[in-house]
């Protein structure tokens, strides 16, 4: 699998409500999250922060992890939920203290992380029975949109990684072109 990461040049192109919100709504992420008003949360991959300011609301604290300083450029010009802060990192080296995160989550992102590290420090960083939310884009699916289906994972891939690294997938979707997974550590 290639794992691309997304050209912070088209960075704008990622504040488009009506074709983000057609793989995943903003109700249906806040539903998926379960944030308490106290929580930490982690964005994993948060690029402009278009649904990291869906979740801020709902939660105590947000990191918004990205390994792209251009991507957190554009969320800072945009402007920053008071209860954001931007974190320069891969996912697979976030410099996060172990069981410091309530939840976390990927929106179409996973493709560009999914190694056993990446997975690993997920758990490192989340609480016992902590929660992590994945949607993503679907090998399965046609790839008219998203990354080429050559760097996509099957639903049932991702559930088979996140089970072998000691999650518990509670629930999984899959759509035509994404899937969407709710998993425990």
């Amino acid at each position: 699998m290639g794992h691309h990461t997304f050209d912070a040049d088209r960075a704008a192109s990622l504040e488009a409500p009506e074709r983000r919100y057609s793989v995943l709504s903003a109700e249906e992420l806040r539903w998926a999250l379960d944030c308490a008003a106290d929580d930490t949360v982690v964005d994993l991959g948060s690029g402009t922060g278009f649904y990291t300011d869906d979740v801020a609301p709902d939660a105590g604290e947000v990191y918004a992890v990205d390994i792209q300083t251009e991507m957190h450029e554009f969320y800072r010009e945009k402007g920053l939920p008071t209860n954001v802060e931007l974190v320069t990192a891969p996912v697979d080296d976030m410099p996060l203290d172990t069981n410091s995160a309530d939840r976390a989550f990927s929106t179409m992102t996973y493709h560009e992380f999914a190694t056993a590290a990446a997975i690993e420090e997920i758990r490192r960083v989340l609480r016992p029975e902590g929660r992590l939310v994945i949607a993503d884009w679907t090998a399965d699916g046609e790839g008219d949109r998203g990354p080429p289906l050559t760097e996509r994972y099957a639903l049932e891939d991702a559930v088979a990684t996140l089970g072998e690294h000691g999650f518990d997938v509670e629930f999984e979707a899959a759509r035509p072109e994404t899937f969407l997974l709710i998993a425990t550590a």
